[in-house]
Order: structure tokens, then C-alpha cells, then sequence
């Protein structure tokens, strides 16, 4: 186990495994795919009193159960889950809009005197609730097809070069192919006059300050992790993927949807479509989910996630002794359930 912020920590008192109410508490397990979250979180909601919020990107989708490895009904009703399948692949997911889904429960568990255990691996999430987010303008869905279609007609550069010349201050920060923040730089623009990047600066303090955060980062060593990614794939192709994603693509969603863009659609679909064999596909998904897998590592280790982190370096929780996973509990209670802190 690698030291953390509160790894020196002299031990608290243990007076209950309850928050204290007017402290707001907000306990975050995050990590890698693959790297024993949703079995950390659900063991720390049982101890206590926990709801477990969803903060990956892809498990808020009801029909990608499989390929996103979903908690099964059996899981979930050990603990209180949150925001899992909440809404359908047709619609958009942004930060924002899970950021103020996300509140909204932790608020829901403080009330009843829980304790909010926020999970995933989406980084880009876990920074918009730790370190606020800008409120951006609802977009009129006629005014997005439309932003679409434009950029179908002129390419990727020419429409950069347009969203640029249109507003003088207009800061054009993708890439010139990253067609879906450059397609939601353009409606911003054409909805309200002002940039993208206006609207970012202009809530600077945007920061939940009535919460107080703590993390657990799962880092488990490279050659345990790409073995749990090995076996959660197989096991997905057991349990239906390939019809998840035949069915997904019987929907004729936009393809720049972001449910498409689950680890595993891509690949499986070259199966269906006869391009590749099931055997080639599956070793493909397990590849690209080892690159998410890498790419999520590289965030968490440089981006702070809360004021005390402990990181873990043993493999998967399923496999964490008690001994261990006292340790765990011990850093929650010293970081968020003593009125000390």
C-alpha cells in the first residue's frame, strides 16, 4: 500500500460508523476498469451505512448491462446503488448533467444519514463534482441536429475555421477531427452569443464547499489487472454481449452518441458486421480495455482527487484479507467519520 495524504494520521477514536451530520461527507473508490471498485464499495456501504453513486460514463445506460459490467440485481441489493441505468442510449451524458444527478443523490443520503460512496472510473466526473463545474445552457434539440449537419457538410477543419471566425474571443480548444466538443463549442455559440470557453470561467467558484471528500484509489499491480480484464471479458461473451451489441445496433443510433463508445461495441460489431471472427474481436476488446485501463491509471495518478487519498496496490478487494480491509475502514473513519476532521 503506497503512503497518502493520511497515511501518518494518528488514529481517531471510533465513537460510530455514522457521519456526523452537519460534516457532509462524500467518500470517493476510484480506479481503473477491472481494478475492484464496486467490491471495495459495496463492503465500506455495508460497514457504514453507505449508498453507492455511479460515476462511470457508461454504467448510467440501461441497455448496456453486459459491456459495462453493470452491477447484477444480486449485488446491487446488498447495498443502495444510485445512477446505474438511469437513462437510455439515445440521450447524452455529459459532466454537468451527472454532476447535478450526483449531488442530488449525496444530498438524498445525507439526509437519511448515509454515507455517499461515489464510484467509478470516469476522471472526468469525479473532477467536475471534487472541483465544481461550469453551468452550461440548455441546447434546443433542433439547434444540434442542425450544428450536426453542418459539420457533415464542411469537415472537421473547415468547420473549426467557421466556429473560429464566428466569435472573436471564441476559443477553439479541440483538435481540429475531435468533432464532438468542436459540434458542442458551435451550439453553445449559436444559443447564446458567447463562447464555449466563456461560459466555462464564468462560475470559477463552482466548488461544492459544503462537502468534504475522501478518496481510496485502487492501483493494483499491471499483470493482476490485465488478468481481472482478461476474465471480465470472457465472461461478458458468456453472458450475452454480442446480442447486447446487436441490439444496440439495431437501434440506428448517431453514431457520435456517447453510449457508442463503450469499450467493446466497436469490436463485437466487426463480428456481426463478418469483418472479423468472435475470437479476433474478443482479443481486440480485451486490448483496447488494457489501453482504457492504462489511460485511467495515468489520470488518477496525477490528478488530486480529494484532500486524503490512500492508494492501494494489492490486487483486486475480493481478495483483501480482513486484516486489510481494517486498514481501509480505519482511513474512512479517520478522514470522514470523527468529528476531528
Amino acid at each position: 500500500m503506497k503512503p497518502g495524504k493520511d497515511d501518518h494520521a494518528p488514529e481517531s477514536v471510533k465513537k460510530s460508523d455514522r457521519f456526523v451530520h452537519d460534516s457532509a461527507p462524500v467518500l470517493i473508490v476510484a480506479g481503473p476498469t477491472a481494478s475492484g471498485k464496486s467490491g471495495l464499495a459495496i463492503a465500506a456501504a455495508q460497514a457504514f451505512n453507505g449508498v453507492i453513486v455511479n460515476a462511470d460514463s457508461m454504467q448510467v445506460y440501461r441497455e448496456l448491462k453486459v459491456l459495462t459490467a453493470r452491477p447484477r440485481p444480486g449485488t446491487e441489493a446488498l447495498a443502495p446503488h444510485r445512477l446505474y441505468g438511469v437513462m437510455s442510449v439515445r440521450e447524452s451524458c455529459s459532466a454537468g448533467r451527472w454532476c447535478r444527478l450526483a449531488l442530488n443523490e449525496i444530498g438524498a443520503a445525507h439526509a437519511t444519514g448515509k454515507l455517499p460512496i461515489v464510484t467509478g472510473g470516469t476522471g472526468l466526473y469525479l473532477k467536475a463534482l471534487v472541483d465544481g463545474i461550469a453551468e452550461l445552457p440548455e441546447i434546443p434539440p433542433a439547434l444540434r441536429a442542425r450544428a450536426r449537419e453542418l459539420f457533415d457538410e464542411l469537415g472537421p477543419v473547415e468547420f473549426r475555421a467557421a466556429l473560429a471566425a464566428r466569435h472573436a474571443s471564441a476559443e477553439v480548444r479541440p483538435l481540429p477531427r475531435d468533432r464532438q466538443r468542436l459540434i458542442r463549442a458551435w451550439e453553445v455559440l449559436e444559443a447564446t452569443g458567447r463562447s464555449l470557453a466563456d461560459w466555462q470561467g464564468a462560475t470559477p467558484d463552482a466548488r461544492p464547499t459544503h462537502l468534504r471528500f475522501a478518496a481510496v484509489r485502487l492501483d493494483p499491480p499491471r499483470e493482476a489487472l490485465y488478468e481481472a480484464i482478461e476474465h471480465r471479458l470472457d465472461r461478458m461473451i458468456e453472458e450475452g454481449a454480442v446480442d447486447e451489441v446487436k441490439a444496440l445496433l439495431a437501434m440506428k443510433l448517431d453514431p457520435q452518441m456517447p453510449a457508442l463508445k463503450a469499450v467493446g461495441i466497436a469490436e463485437l460489431a466487426e463480428y456481426l458486421e463478418g469483418r472479423t471472427s468472435l475470437e479476433e474481436a474478443l482479443a481486440n476488446a480485451k486490448q483496447s480495455t488494457r489501453r482504457l485501463a492504462k489511460r485511467q491509471n495515468t489520470w488518477f495518478r496525477h490528478q488530486p482527487l480529494a484532500d486524503r487519498v490512500l492508494s492501494i496496490d494489492e490486487p483486486a478487494f475480493a481478495q483483501f484479507s480482513e486484516s486489510f480491509k481494517d486498514r481501509i475502514f480505519n482511513f474512512i473513519r479517520r478522514s470522514l467519520l470523527t468529528e476531528s476532521n
